[in-house]
C-alpha cells in the first residue's frame, strides 16, 4: 500500500483546536489547519524582515548578516526599526511561528488519536529559544540582552556571554544540559547501531528480531530497556537537555552575576574540610 493511500485513513475531520472546519484541509500530504496558516504567515513575514535587514545592512555575505537587538538604553521599550525594532518584530514572528507549529502538531496528534508527546517534546525546544530572547531579557530589564540574528554575530554573542561569567562550563545547569545532550547521543547511537546490525545481517544470515536485540544488550551490559523503552529514554534525555540548556542561561545574570567558578565555593566551605 502506497504512503498516500495509507494517509487517507487518517484524513478525518475534526481534532482542530481553533478554526473548526474552516482550515481543516490538506495540501498534498501536508495538513494545514489554522496553526499551519499562522505558521506560514509568521515564517514568511519574519524571513522577509530578515532579508530587509540584510538589504539595509552592510553586507549580503550570509556569514556576516546581522540583525542586532536594541541598545540596552531602550530597556524593554520599542526601538526604532533600524536600531533594534527590526529584531523585536522578527522575534515576535519567530515566536509566533514556533508556537503555531507546536499547536499544529497537537492538532495532528488529535487527528491520529495519539498522545501529545511530539508537541510536548518540541515545546521544550521552543522554550529554550524563548528563554534566550524573551525571558532572560525581561528579567535583566532590556531587550538588548537577547542574542543577535546572524551566524558569526550569534557565535560572538555566545562567546562573550561565556566570558562574562569567566568559565561558563562551571554553570551547574550547563553541566546537566551537556550531560543530557551527550548521553542522548550515546543512547540513540547504540540503538541505531543495534537496529542496523540486526536488519543488515551478513550474507546467508537471517534478519534478527527484537528478541535478539534485547538479548544482546542484556548480555553485554546486563540490562535491556526494550524497543519501546529506548525511544522513551531518548525523549526524556532530549527534553532534559533542552530544559537545562534553557535554565542555564536564565539563571546567568538574573540570579547569578559572578563568575560561575565562584558558585562552587559552597563545596569548599563544607564543614568536612575544616
Amino acid at each position: 500500500m502506497s504512503m498516500l493511500n495509507f494517509e487517507k485513513k487518517y484524513r478525518t475531520r475534526g481534532g482542530t483546536i481553533i478554526g473548526g472546519d474552516l482550515f481543516d484541509f490538506w495540501v498534498g500530504p501536508f495538513y494545514v489547519g489554522f496553526f499551519g496558516v499562522t505558521t506560514i504567515f509568521f515564517a514568511t513575514l519574519g524571513t522577509l524582515l530578515i532579508l530587509y535587514g540584510a538589504a539595509i545592512g552592510d553586507t549580503w555575505n550570509v556569514w556576516r548578516i546581522n540583525i542586532a537587538p536594541p541598545d540596552l538604553s531602550y530597556g524593554l521599550g520599542m526601538a526604532p526599526l533600524k536600531e533594534g525594532g527590526l529584531w523585536q518584530i522578527i522575534t515576535v514572528c519567530a515566536t509566533g511561528a514556533f508556537v503555531s507549529w507546536t499547536l499544529r502538531q497537537a492538532e495532528i496528534s488529535r487527528k491520529l488519536g495519539m498522545g501529545y508527546h511530539i508537541p510536548i517534546a518540541f515545546s521544550f525546544a521552543v522554550f529554550a529559544y524563548i528563554a534566550l530572547v524573551i525571558i532572560r531579557p525581561i528579567l535583566l530589564g532590556a531587550w538588548g540582552h537577547g542574542f543577535p540574528y546572524g551566524i558569526l554575530s550569534h557565535l560572538d554573542w555566545v562567546s562573550n556571554v561565556g566570558y562574562q561569567f569567566l568559565h561558563f562550563h562551571y554553570n551547574p545547569a550547563h553541566m546537566l544540559a551537556v550531560t543530557f545532550f551527550f548521553t542522548n547521543a550515546l543512547a540513540l547511537s547504540l540503538h541505531g547501531g543495534l537496529v542496523l546490525s540486526s536488519t543488515n545481517p551478513g550474507k546467508g544470515q537471517k534478519v534478527k528480531t527484537p528478541e535478539h536485540e534485547d538479548t544482546y544488550f542484556r548480555d553485554i551490559i546486563g540490562y535491556s530497556i526494550g524497543t519501546l523503552g529506548i525511544h522513551r529514554l531518548g525523549m526524556f534525555l532530549a527534553v532534559s537537555a533542552a530544559f537545562w540548556s534553557a535554565v542555564c542561561i536564565i539563571i546567568s545574570g538574573p540570579f547569578w552575576s559572578q563568575g560561575w567558578p565562584a558558585w562552587w565555593n559552597w563545596w569548599l566551605e563544607l564543614p568536612i574540610w575544616h
